[in-house]
């Protein structure tokens, strides 16, 4: 019996040094967010508004910050689409309107045309009526309407064409300037083509609207940037989305994925409590917010491990709605990246993008020999979702130096340590080559 008993436990001291030499059970998983870190944090800027490239992205880019600009594209340069009205002759529009008050079966055409009749003062009334769609208020647009067909018929208004305040804060800015911007690491992202209230739109011009900005940016900048759009005015009716989502892959609007809650800017729900894979975490950055507030945002999204910051900015030293000031941007900014360790900022559309190919992706690993060998895939488009996904792999504790090659990317990195035993982490490419790690 006591030979037995030493046995048994010299057995147990084997299978104990030969457990502690293999990888933990999960022997590959795919990080929440880019390389490990907590949080992550994208900054948008609406409208495109000069100041925005002249003042705030040459701050970012001495912070090797990365932003998404949503631009209005009729009004730049060499554009091959501007405002228009597609429809009826407006000379019909308006005499009709003389006889038929405006109802749900007129409203789209007469509001779509509003801007285009040919008067200055006109297109403030598309806006307003777009406001009450968006609100849930449609008798109160289609009084809107009504007032405004009045008042043309009636000669109130002087002859000319004018435009919105985002389209004139935004001139200056040509395609070249853009290029330029978007080979420094910044995205480029539809903000449609006039910034039309696209909730009063009928069919035909909502989809020019949000079609022909995509097909300037398309044929100016590449494919790249006609991932991600917003449609102005932060809409969210359900009617424009249902249009705008068959366009866009990423709407800042709305993003309704399963796994993902939204908190739009209006929303006065903390994320930290929130149990969900990922909370999508939107704020507006205006002239009425404390700069310790907005520090705060940035100290919630390190402190815990599934939001997403989406930072909204628009004017930037007086030009622009809510205009911040450059030298509080230098402070944010500063104070984001002080936070380096923890928040990985991102564009727009590669946290969009990370997130889903990580949701929508899976990861085998099989030994071999003295190497691991990982399979890494997803089942999204490969042409549009193409961003390296990080991955943590345990490793037997005796490797003190790692070799990772997929295809003919070859890096070498000392592991790392947590409760779970050893580890290293790493960048590879989905649906592409195998990648082998190897102990050394």
């Amino acid at each position: 019996m006591k030979y037995l008993f030493t046995i048994n436990r010299l057995s147990l001291l084997i299978s104990i040094v030969f457990l502690a030499n293999l990888p933990a059970k999960a022997q590959t998983e795919i990080s929440k967010w880019q390389d490990g870190k907590k949080g992550a944090v994208s900054i948008t800027y609406d409208d495109g508004s000069v100041n925005q490239f002249r003042k705030a992205l040459p701050i970012m880019n001495r912070l090797n910050i990365p932003a998404t600009f949503f631009i209005i594209t009729g009004q730049i340069p060499g554009s091959q689409y501007q405002g228009r009205f597609i429809g009826r002759p407006v000379k019909t529009i308006k005499e009709e309107a003389a006889r038929i008050p405006t109802s749900k079966d007129n409203f789209y055409e007469r509001a779509s045309a509003a801007g285009f009749l040919g008067y200055i003062g006109t297109l403030e009334y598309h806006s307003n009526a777009g406001a009450q769609i968006d609100a849930g208020k449609p008798e109160e647009a289609y009084r809107i309407m009504d007032e405004l067909y009045k008042k043309v018929l009636n000669n109130e208004f002087k002859e000319g064409q004018q435009g919105n305040n985002e389209v004139n804060d935004a001139k200056g800015i040509s395609w070249d300037d853009i290029r330029s911007y978007a080979a420094q690491g910044h995205e480029f992202a539809s903000h449609t083509v006039t910034h039309a209230r696209l909730a009063a739109l009928d069919e035909v011009n909502m989809l020019y609207e949000l079609e022909k900005s995509k097909a300037d940016i398309l044929k100016q900048l590449g494919p790249k940037h006609i991932f991600s759009a917003e449609g102005p005015y932060g809409t969210e009716n359900e009617r424009v989305m249902e249009y705008a989502h068959k366009i866009y892959p990423a709407l800042r609007n709305r993003m309704p994925e399963p796994f993902l809650v939204e908190l739009n800017r209006s929303s006065r729900k903390e994320p930290g409590p929130i149990n969900k894979e990922y909370v999508q975490w939107q704020r507006g950055a205006t002239t009425k917010t404390p700069l310790a507030q907005m520090k705060s945002w940035i100290d919630t999204t390190a402190a815990n491990d599934n939001i997403w910051l989406v930072l909204v900015i628009h004017g930037v030293d007086g030009i622009g709605w809510e205009a911040l000031s450059s030298d509080s941007l230098d402070q944010y900014f500063q104070h984001m990246k002080s936070k380096d360790k923890d928040l990985w900022i991102a564009t727009f559309g590669d946290a969009t993008k990370y997130i889903r190919e990580r949701m929508n992706a899976s990861v085998k690993t099989r030994d071999n020999k003295n190497n691991m060998v990982i399979k890494l895939s997803h089942s999204l488009d490969k042409t549009m979702y193409d961003l390296p996904l990080t991955l943590k792999t345990y490793i037997p504790s005796a490797w003190k130096e790692v070799e990772i090659k997929q295809g003919n990317v070859n890096t070498r990195i000392r592991p790392q340590h947590d409760t779970r035993g050893s580890y290293v982490q790493y960048r590879a490419k989905p649906n592409s080559a195998e990648i082998v790690l190897r102990g050394i």
